[in-house]
């Protein structure tokens, strides 16, 4: 490859960097903006962000919104996400799940995923109960203040650990410090039961499950979780448990993933 050539592929390769840049940032704001905001909160030169916005609303990936120049996620995008539920078997089979957990426990059922160094809740399904607990669909939150991430980061090495959660997000929303040693603990403790279960960091009130669904290759892909009153979740701690496992590991075979932990049963 020429010098020519090899700087034009460098140059579509940063510019295509950037366009997943202004779509991700967008995902996250959840808010229409214009370009030059755009250009500033992500640090990024304001003509190249124009042209990407401009390539971008003219492949309907994004769309005017307000009329004063803002731009949003555009109804492609829509599209594209439909095709990817349609053929991706884990969204469709969580999907699934949650619909049966919540009729199952009566309590609030999620899908949670790691979405860089945070969690994410993917999907939800609010229970039947007079009082619900709900969660923001794709908001991004601290990984050591959930259940869930104890079980999202067990498949990595301490150091691993370590360099992925920013040191900051070990300050509770308390604002306790908690000491990483205690997150990795926790996190291995959680890797050796095969579920995590604790009253909210984030919410006072509430008692989390959360249970691994495993790919394959014996990493967790994702988790199931309830989040209940806390003082209904504990009361009913063995029967929660033992529906979202059966749920996980149902899910977990049909990725390929076959243990000795699939057969776990919770006792009291």
């Amino acid at each position: 490859m020429t010098e020519a050539a090899a700087d034009t592929v460098s140059r579509r390769t940063r510019g295509l960097d950037r366009a997943f840049e202004i779509l991700e940032f967008l995902r996250v704001k959840r808010q229409p903006m214009r370009p030059n905001e755009i250009a500033i909160e992500i640090g990024a030169p304001r003509s190249s962000v124009y042209e990407l916005v401009n390539l971008l609303l003219s492949h309907g990936m994004l769309e005017h919104q307000g009329g004063d120049g803002r731009v949003f996620l555009g109804r492609r995008l829509y599209f594209l996400g439909t095709a990817y539920a349609e053929q991706f078997d884990l969204m469709r089979e969580c999907d699934r799940m949650l619909v049966r957990l919540a009729e199952e426990t009566r309590e609030t059922a999620q899908m949670c995923l790691l979405e860089g160094c945070k969690y994410t809740v993917a999907m939800m399904r609010e229970g039947i109960r007079p009082f619900r607990i709900s969660s923001n669909v794709g908001e991004l939150v601290s990984i050591a203040w959930t259940a869930s991430g104890r079980l999202l980061v067990s498949h990595l090495s301490d150091r691993q650990i370590l360099d992925l959660i920013p040191p900051e997000d070990f300050v509770l929303p308390s604002g306790r410090r908690m000491e990483p040693s205690d997150f990795i603990a926790q996190v291995r403790q959680a890797s050796r039961d095969g579920f995590f279960t604790f009253n909210s960091e984030v919410e006072n009130f509430t008692h989390c499950f959360a249970v691994p669904v495993f790919q394959a290759d014996g990493a967790c892909i994702a988790t199931l979780c309830l989040v209940t009153p806390r003082e209904d979740g504990l009361r009913n701690r063995a029967a929660y448990l033992e529906s979202l496992l059966k749920a996980a590991n149902e899910i977990s075979e049909k990725l390929g993933f076959h243990s000795e932990r699939a057969k776990l049963t919770i006792a009291g």
